[in-house]
């Protein structure tokens, strides 16, 4: 079973480059320490304050211990560090999902 660390986080819309530089810099980082990124996104329409992150594992022990090696990884604390210098993140949220078997990644058909 894959399972999706889905994180939800509110921003400051006046950061929204700072965020995307945050996100752009886990993407070295997180498939170093173990995880499978799925991806960063910024809001594009609707709310502005609302940005997501989603990292895959094959189990909860590998989420553990991958946790372990990103507290540990110097680029990775320092990414946390600028988080916390410039606060451009207000909140924080994260749930665990899994996917339902046949309905990830369906392509859309074309029409005539």
């Amino acid at each position: 079973m894959t399972i999706t660390c889905f994180i939800r986080y509110e921003i400051d819309p006046y950061q929204r480059d700072a965020f995307r530089e945050y996100a752009a810099t886990w993407g070295r980082i997180i498939p170093r320490c173990g995880g499978d990124l799925v991806g960063y996104f910024l809001p594009h329409e609707g709310t502005s304050y609302a940005a997501w992150g989603l990292i895959a594992f094959d189990r909860l022990a590998d989420y553990e211990s991958y946790r372990t090696r990103l507290k540990a990884d110097p680029e990775g604390r320092a990414n946390f560090a600028f988080a916390q210098e410039r606060r451009f993140i207000q909140r924080e949220e994260r749930t665990f999902v899994e996917i339902v078997d046949g309905t990830f990644r369906i392509a859309a058909t074309k029409h005539a």
